[in-house]
């Protein structure tokens, strides 16, 4: 195996073990030790690092092997474009101080209100849109290097959200029960029709923004942009 890929690997599963064992089974015994501001400043550093290293070892993958040849074709790229629409409106949507799963003093108030926006879709919209990120690129461009990165970041996603659940279990008690009640894990796609425009226009701009960076930043043009110009 190439070893520039085997390094990007070493750096994907050093990424994604990172962020599941520090914000899980590590976090009470490192904020013990170090205090709630040192675990955080070590927490940043490593998965600063961690990323650093994906990056560099991604770059280092000059002439990519392709892994299906459905990938960059029309179909392929359209799918992907829109899965991956949705997933910014999932983290566009989460982004707000009235998500029961972010680390908020009002998380317990927030459960306690009736699902809304993107939280009709998943209780965890951030987490699934990073997974949705992660399929859309798999589906529109299976090289080696994209699918090992786009793979990571789908299990650190979904494996993340899970051991959220059981984490905010103990921590919130029944307001989180009581939220998991009314929300589901998996995306429920009649949501999206509930998530109001406000939401999905914002999404929209970043969407298109993001997708022209990828053509000089990536020498790759995606979404719409594939098609203009």
């Amino acid at each position: 195996m190439d070893p520039a890929l085997l390094s990007l690997i070493a750096a994907s599963v050093s990424f994604v073990g990172a962020h599941i064992v520090m914000s899980h089974p590590l976090r009470a015994g490192m904020i013990g030790v170090l205090g709630n501001g040192g675990f955080q400043t070590v927490y940043s550093l490593i998965v600063a690092a961690t990323m650093a290293w994906m990056y560099f070892a991604f770059k280092a993958i000059e002439t990519p092997s392709v892994l299906w040849q459905s990938g960059y074709t029309g179909p392929a790229w359209i799918a992907g474009s829109i899965i991956s629409l949705f997933s910014m409106v999932l983290l566009v949507g989460s982004m707000t101080p009235k998500n029961p799963a972010l680390a908020t003093p009002g998380a317990s108030e927030a459960a306690k209100a009736a699902p809304h926006g993107v939280f009709t879709v998943t209780r965890h919209p951030m987490m699934w849109g990073f997974a949705l990120w992660g399929a859309s690129h798999i589906i529109a461009a299976p090289t080696a290097r994209t699918v090992v990165v786009a793979l990571a970041i789908i299990v650190m996603a979904l494996v993340g959200s899970h051991l959220q659940d059981r984490k905010k279990e103990r921590l919130m008690g029944e307001a989180w029960t009581e939220w998991e009640s009314r929300t589901s894990y998996w995306p429920r796609l009649g949501g999206f029709a509930k998530i109001g425009p406000v939401t999905w226009l914002i999404a929209f701009a970043l969407w298109l923004g993001i997708s022209w960076l990828h053509l000089p930043l990536g020498n790759v043009a995606a979404g719409p942009w594939r098609w203009i110009g």
